[in-house]
């Protein structure tokens, strides 16, 4: 069976009441070491940020976490959307279940009473997690919302990062709300956690953009009025999950037929994230020579994620849908009312189009990171590979350090100071250090080597005044010299 969300009964609720203080007290046993140790700053009166995150979907959350589990807790999650609407879960995500299998966890970090396990079973029952497959988008975003109201993770909503500077060894952060009002922080550090789309910009080939108006066709991360599709023919262009989940949901609202064309001569079917979901690949893949990184790389995303089974059957099951291997497009243009897209295999004609084509990695085009793109190391700017292993997409990607930080192309930057500052746990970190913040299958390890990295930095940076902190410790734990009272 899938899990489908429906309203929460009181047995329900006091059940993840009571799951919610089980969390409390099992991180109380273990809160060893794990107090505030970072030294405060201010700058002109004003408090500054140990750490500033970006983004509190799954990995903002779950990074805020981690650093609280190291002792880092001046820690402010920032998100640009209202509450409610973080990640792409409830928003343009349009899968009925996660495509991870119900077993892989992430945002507990090891903690069982906080896994996805006993939340499931504390609101429906432990036999239906026995009958569980896979659990859906909805129970997926209803569980990150109690992970983040049970762990009190500090959110402020409604605040996009549109600015971000360098101030005499300190990030000024410029944030906007929907209503154009600006404010400013100060931080030590910062976290990139913008997910699949935090390394650039979702991708619509210019061949479409550039001939037809934006009122016929729509990326599969926007929103689409599907309910204004029906009847109508659909082209859905790409073999990924997301595609078939487009092509899916247009043909359950009612769209008169669908056709999904690749450009490759078959559907892919090879997943490799399943193979990846091991603790040798998750925890030491960033340790690999660039060489080693560049080959796992290289093939994993040239076997690209498929649909599962039953996404595809979710389409399938449609008279309606057909899929054309070996049916790239090529040119698109309006005649009429119609939109005409040529292939190898002739002219096909559509009302409307649907485009999976996924993103572009280019850090000039988010708000986050154009204002020090230039200066960032890539991957392409670092490492030549060997003939006949090129590749410009894993090229584009940002070449990162041990800990997730950006490195300046040139070491005499003005802003390479301000780059070791800033880490970026988004989908663009993955030829660096493969599955990390915007998959759940590695959260767990990624964010635990991101936690342990910024604790490690703070700590090193602040060296002086920790030690000039233990030379006037005087704190007496032998306080009498006489017998004992008896």
């Amino acid at each position: 069976m899938t899990s489908t969300v429906s309203p929460v009964d009181a047995p329900a609720m006091e059940a993840l009441a009571a799951l919610s203080g089980r969390v409390r007290e099992d991180l109380a046993k273990i809160r060893y070491a794990t107090g505030n140790w970072s030294l405060t700053q201010e700058r002109d009166g004003e408090a500054v940020l140990d750490v500033a995150i970006i983004g509190a979907g799954q990995g903002g959350i779950t990074s805020c976490f981690g650093l609280r589990r190291q002792g880092v807790t001046n820690v402010q999650v920032f998100e640009k959307a209202a509450k409610g609407g973080e990640g792409p879960w409830v928003t343009f995500a349009r899968m009925i279940t996660l495509r991870t299998p119900r077993h892989v966890t992430g945002p507990d970090l090891g903690i069982p009473s906080l896994t996805p396990q006993s939340w499931f079973e504390a609101r429906y029952g432990a036999k239906a997690w026995e009958d569980l497959d896979k659990i859906s988008r909805h129970d997926w975003q209803a569980y990150l919302d109690w992970v983040r109201e049970t762990l009190d993770i500090p959110v402020v909503n409604d605040q996009e990062l549109v600015h971000v500077g360098w101030d005499e060894g300190l990030l000024r952060l410029t944030f906007r709300n929907a209503a154009g009002q600006e404010t400013v922080r100060l931080a030590r550090r910062m976290v990139l956690a913008t997910g699949i789309e935090g390394g650039g910009t979702w991708h619509v080939p210019s061949f479409i953009s550039d001939t037809l108006p934006k009122s016929v066709y729509a990326h599969t991360h926007e929103d689409i009025d599907f309910e204004a599709l029906k009847g109508k023919r659909i082209g859905v262009l790409g073999a990924g999950a997301s595609a078939f989940d487009n092509a899916a949901t247009a043909l359950e609202k009612g769209a008169g037929r669908v056709d999904l064309c690749l450009r490759r001569a078959k559907i892919p079917a090879i997943n490799p994230y399943r193979w990846m979901e091991n603790a040798g690949f998750l925890a030491h893949f960033s340790e690999l020579p660039d060489l080693t990184r560049w080959r796992f790389m290289r093939q994993i995303y040239s076997l690209n994620q498929p649909p599962p089974q039953d996404t595809f059957w979710r389409c399938r099951r449609h008279e309606n849908f057909a899929f054309h291997p070996g049916t790239p497009w090529s040119a698109t243009r309006m005649d009429g009312e119609e939109i005409v897209v040529t292939t190898p295999q002739g002219e096909m004609r559509f009302d409307f189009l649907i485009i999976g084509t996924g993103f572009t990695i280019d850090l000039s085009q988010r708000p986050e990171t154009r204002d020090f793109a230039s200066s960032i190391l890539l991957w392409r700017d670092h490492f030549t590979p060997p003939a006949g292993e090129d590749s410009a997409l894993l090229g584009s990607h940002p070449y990162l350090g041990a800990r997730f930080q950006f490195l300046p192309k040139e070491a005499s930057d003005p802003k390479a100071p301000m780059l070791a500052a800033i880490y970026n746990f988004t989908f663009g970190a993955m030829p660096s250090m493969g599955l990390s913040g915007a998959s759940i299958s590695g959260m767990r390890f990624g964010v635990e080597k991101l936690a342990r990295g910024i604790a490690r930095d703070l700590f090193v940076e602040d060296g002086d005044r920790h030690l000039a902190s233990l030379l006037a410790y005087d704190t007496e734990e032998l306080v009498s010299l006489d017998p004992p009272v008896l």
